[in-house]
């Protein structure tokens, strides 16, 4: 069973209390009901080492600890413990040393979103999709008063809760994560800033996920979104077929300029195209903590303009917006 206490008693004194009435259940229900492998994954991070820290760096690569502080032993059981957590998809992070190269770097997105995004300061931000909660701390980095990360990911919270155990403890309270889909949340308008960052093309329906997006916005607050896109107009949005780039679960990709006006639809204000960029093999590759297939598999291997299906290689866009 995994202990969600501390994160809920944080949520008593939060703009978000009222979550509370449909979260709890949700929760308990969760620990009723856990995945084959979550009571592994528990094992796992409660074999980890307790090295007490004060040193952090919530930088391109999250860092934890010095190296100066650990033993090799405890950095070989780091390494031996954490690579049972594999896939890790989103970072990189930095372990008393142990580097985790993760599959995507996930700073070089930061990078292009972090100069379009409003002030985080003294913020309540929260990231749909939030993976391993890599951009949580970068969050908090930009000065959030708390983030608060949901993703049903099972794996994705365990690696998260993996890297927050062995932040200082003033950190660990003021970052949460739920393993829940936005598609439980009750309509709260409550958070200054919330992001959603790849998982758009992985929904049935497209405009409603907008509309829950929207719902859990205060008004005057802000939207990040990233998405996979295709080039067009405003009219332009592709469905591919059973597979685009060997992914099974990619549903309606719009062009940006098509998702601007999904968004005027549904009520958003001061909506704007601030990033369009092609994803490289050097932001999105195999390594040594995500060993199986990745981007330079899913291309076409005579044109990496294509993906294998013969569609044109991802491009991903950032549009801000305001309710």
């Amino acid at each position: 069973m995994i202990d969600f206490s501390n994160d809920l008693k944080a949520l008593i004194d939060s703009p978000h209390k009222q979550w509370l009435d449909t979260l709890a259940p949700q929760l308990t229900t969760f620990n009723n009901n856990p995945h084959g492998n979550l009571k592994r994954w528990q094992r796992v991070i409660e074999q980890l080492p307790n090295i007490q820290t004060e040193n952090y760096q919530l930088g391109d690569t999250v860092t934890v600890g010095s190296p100066e502080e650990a033993s090799d032993s405890d950095r070989a059981r780091i390494t031996g413990l954490l690579q049972q957590l594999q896939p890790w998809r989103k970072g990189p992070f930095d372990l008393f040393g142990v580097f985790i190269d993760t599959e995507w770097r996930s700073d070089w997105k930061w990078q292009r979103v972090k100069p379009h995004i409003d002030d985080l300061t003294g913020k309540q931000v929260l990231d749909v999709g939030c993976g391993s909660g890599y951009h949580l701390w970068r969050m908090l980095e930009a000065g959030a008063k708390r983030v608060w990360g949901i993703d049903p990911g099972e794996l994705f919270l365990m690696q998260f809760q993996a890297i927050r155990n062995m932040m200082p403890a003033r950190y660990q309270s003021k970052a949460h994560f739920f393993p829940v889909g936005i598609e439980h949340m009750p309509e709260l308008k409550s958070f200054d800033t919330v992001f959603s960052m790849g998982v758009l093309y992985h929904r049935r329906s497209p405009l409603a996920f907008l509309q829950e997006l929207k719902s859990l916005i205060k008004p005057g607050g802000q939207l990040v979104l990233e998405t996979i896109v295709v080039e067009g107009d405003e009219t332009t949005v592709m469905l591919p077929g059973e597979r685009y780039a060997q992914m099974r679960n990619v549903w309606f990709l719009p062009s940006a300029k098509a998702l601007s006006v999904w968004l005027e639809r549904l009520g958003f204000k001061d909506i704007a195209i601030v990033d369009h960029n092609t994803t490289s093999l050097e932001e999105q590759r195999r390594t040594d903590w995500m060993t199986g297939e990745s981007l330079a598999d899913f291309l076409d291997a005579k044109n990496p303009d294509l993906t294998v299906e013969g569609y044109k290689a991802p491009i991903r866009a950032v549009l801000t917006a305001r309710v």
